[in-house]
């Protein structure tokens, strides 16, 4: 399930050549008979896919050549937003940036689902990747002397349940990586679901909570504050800018040097959209995309630009993807009713 850091600078130079050469796409015919365009986000304001997706909704309005509003729906890890876009226009006036937990786990997770998502979303294009990283609140890693990931997993075998780590929701990436990593290393580490990083981040800064594991935009300024201390991420190997930062193979010996994990969001819209509207969407998002601020912004955060090639290379990367993360539930144990 890792990407790896080679792969990830090829894509990145894939949507960063010809930066300054993209046209505009104002004056072609509009989606959703150019009503504005909603973008929904699967979770609260505040965490990693709602400052993305702003980001993104920013410059999509004036590419375009209409205005994208940005709507929140949050819960259910993702689900309650997403099944928002699965019953949503299908004429492109809604999309959204749907995670991997999303499109291929949350199926192997709940009992029931509330909609097929290779029947009812439709993949325009992924944007972006990033492995989680793993934050202590600054002040309790000192009282307990949590001076590494190791020193961390070693007080959570001592202390039961101790550690409370808080998550964006039940059954997003958060959730099943760090069920995996309780399996993996013995740890002991209770998991707290939140309805999305932002009330997750507030509570970790007040001390309510411990840690937490999960993508880095929300939780890097943070951590260059000095409110929280970075002690691991969940890729295989350090990630360029956060080189000092191990991956899960220094912690072999914890059992974690197999273990790994890079999350990935792919822009959606309703399924049954007509392929020339996806068409249009998918040359306005790869537009965004190269530009050269959004790459710049989210690049130092943790998140790589990843396009795909096509609307129908983005659904054989998802179907390609499904099996890792259905292995991933099996192992982790991770269930919702």
């Amino acid at each position: 399930m890792t990407t790896t850091v080679a792969t990830r600078r090829r894509h990145l130079m894939a949507a960063t050549a010809g930066l300054l050469a993209v046209p505009s796409l104002a004056g072609a015919q509009p989606v959703a008979a150019g009503r504005p365009v909603r973008l929904i986000v699967p979770f609260p304001p505040g965490g990693a896919v709602d400052i993305t997706s702003r980001l993104f909704a920013e410059r999509l309005g004036p590419v375009l050549g209409q205005t994208v509003v940005v709507e929140n729906r949050g819960g259910a890890g993702g689900l309650i937003g997403a099944d928002a876009l699965a019953k949503g226009e299908k004429d492109g006036g809604v999309i959204g940036l749907i995670s991997a937990t999303t499109w291929c786990a949350a199926q192997f997770m709940h009992a029931r689902m509330p909609f097929e998502p290779q029947r009812d979303l439709t993949p325009i294009t992924q944007l972006t990747d990033g492995a989680l990283l793993c934050v202590v609140n600054t002040q309790t890693a000192q009282q307990r002397g949590w001076t590494d990931f190791r020193a961390l997993i070693r007080w959570s075998q001592a202390n039961p349940e101790q550690v409370r780590m808080g998550s964006s929701g039940s059954g997003t990436s958060s959730h099943l990586n760090i069920s995996a990593i309780n399996r993996f290393a013995d740890a002991k580490i209770l998991h707290v679901p939140y309805r999305g990083g932002g009330p997750a981040i507030n509570d970790l800064l007040a001390g309510t909570i411990d840690m937490m594991f999960d993508v880095m935009p929300a939780l890097m300024p943070h951590v260059e504050a000095g409110k929280f201390k970075a002690l691991a991420v969940s890729s295989a190997d350090p990630l360029p800018m956060l080189p000092n930062i191990p991956g899960m193979k220094a912690f072999a010996d914890l059992g974690l040097g197999d273990h790994a994990l890079v999350n990935w969001n792919v822009v959606t819209t309703a399924g049954g959209t007509p392929a020339p509207v996806v068409q249009r969407l998918f040359e306005a998002v790869q537009t965004v995309a190269r530009q050269r601020e959004m790459v710049e912004r989210l690049s130092p955060l943790g998140y790589g630009i990843v396009l795909s090639e096509s609307p129908a290379a983005a659904a054989a990367m998802i179907r390609a993807e499904t099996p890792r993360w259905q292995r991933l539930v099996e192992i982790s144990g991770a269930r919702m009713e």
